[in-house]
């Protein structure tokens, strides 16, 4: 139980260095890790049901090389795609904001050191690395959220794509 007072008052500590940016990066990081776990929990528990479905229905046509036909086949394999494809884009979006945030921080952070230097005159060094300290933290952070992200949403992508393909071929025009 004290280890974990421990690490709550260093992240407390390291929350209060990095200024009111890292709290925004923090839930950036919560919900696009939320986004990437509920699309493989998507993937391993309903996926499979879902094609099927789709190819029950396909296979349950007595032909399927009409135009008509094909048409089916295109929608079968649009309803899948979109539910595969369901939050994709958002996990990409928020990847590529995470380091936008950290840049923002460094941005505040500096306006913060600059103010020192205004009020100071450049002398007081030590109230100057605290608005570099305010400046770095936040960019580390919005640097690893965007690099965990950029692995999770690569790889939720590619089973997406995979089993957007399977699926394709799976439903096979062939009588």
């Amino acid at each position: 139980m004290l280890a974990l007072m421990d690490a709550l008052a260093a992240i407390e500590a390291l929350l209060a260095k990095g200024g009111p940016i890292l709290l925004w990066i923090s839930a950036l990081t919560l919900v696009m890790w939320t986004l990437i776990f509920e699309r493989l929990w998507y993937f391993k528990s309903s996926l499979k049901g879902e094609i099927q479905t789709a190819l029950d229905s396909w296979e349950s046509r007595p032909e399927r090389k009409s135009w008509n036909a094909h048409q089916v086949r295109y929608a079968l394999v649009s309803r899948v795609s979109e539910k595969v494809n369901a939050n994709l884009d958002m996990i990409a979006t928020l990847v590529a904001l995470a380091p936008l945030l950290g840049l923002l921080g460094t941005v505040t952070g500096m306006i913060e050191v600059f103010n020192v230097l205004a009020v100071t005159g450049g002398g007081d060094a030590k109230s100057m690395a605290g608005g570099v300290s305010k400046a770095t933290i936040p960019t580390m952070a919005g640097m690893v959220a965007a690099l965990s992200g950029v692995f999770g949403n690569t790889y939720v992508n590619r089973i997406a794509e995979r089993e957007n393909q399977l699926l394709e071929d799976h439903l096979t025009m062939d009588h």
